[in-house]
């Protein structure tokens, strides 16, 4: 979107707001998995819900001291895999694990080390065609990518990268029939809104920059 309406309730008057301080702003992103190479050449898979694509060009927010940054400052291919909402609990059973050990100081107590984070999570690794790292074969969108750039945030407590996608594949069933579009009426991504999950509701609307052929469901 590239223009902002004020805020309002549903009768169309404007909204107090409250001066607010949460603990976190995951305001609604989608939750992705993202399978990275070990130093030992097995696999790494885990969740991180801070990832939005700017054309082919896929941005994610990491902590600096997991598995998957110390990974992708070495060996930049990986995968991000987009679950759907019913594989929740395939990404709650990673979240509480650490694929790096010794555990980093300001994991510890709350997270456990796991070498086959596939298996934890119930999930069956299959090969890329552009990268080292495997696609989690039950998401329905996996993108095949390669970070280009790995560099602290603004604060410096985290990490961006930005990694280019090289090969996207799709369950055909939520492929529009005949065309290169994923059906948004058909496709719904697992959301992470404030450390809860959701899947989309009904559509509401259609931008007038779509290019998605119109499907009757």
């Amino acid at each position: 979107m590239d223009t902002a309406t004020p805020s309002t309730t549903p009768d169309n008057t404007s909204a107090a707001h409250a001066a607010i301080e949460p603990s976190i702003l995951y305001f609604g992103t989608p939750v992705v998995l993202l399978s990275t190479e070990n130093e030992n050449g097995s696999f790494n898979l885990a969740p991180m819900s801070s990832a939005w694509a700017l054309g082919h060009v896929i941005v994610l927010g990491l902590g600096p001291g997991g598995q998957t940054a110390h990974n992708l400052r070495n060996r930049p291919d990986l995968v991000v895999n987009l679950p759907a909402p019913a594989q929740w609990p395939a990404v709650e059973r990673l979240a509480p694990l650490t694929g790096r050990t010794p555990i980093p100081v300001d994991k510890r107590g709350t997270f456990r080390f796991e070498p086959d984070k596939f298996a934890a999570a119930g999930l069956r690794p299959e090969p890329s065609e552009r990268v080292r790292p495997p696609r989690a074969a039950a998401c329905p969108i996996q993108l095949e990518a390669r970070a280009a750039r790995v560099q602290p945030d603004a604060s410096g407590a985290f990490l961006i990268v930005e990694a280019q996608v090289l090969k996207v594949h799709a369950d055909p069933r939520i492929v529009v029939p005949g065309s290169q579009h994923i059906d948004p009426a058909v496709w719904s991504p697992l959301i992470y809104n404030f450390r809860h999950y959701f899947g989309l509701g009904p559509e509401l609307g259609r931008s007038f920059r779509s290019q998605t052929p119109r499907q009757s469901h």
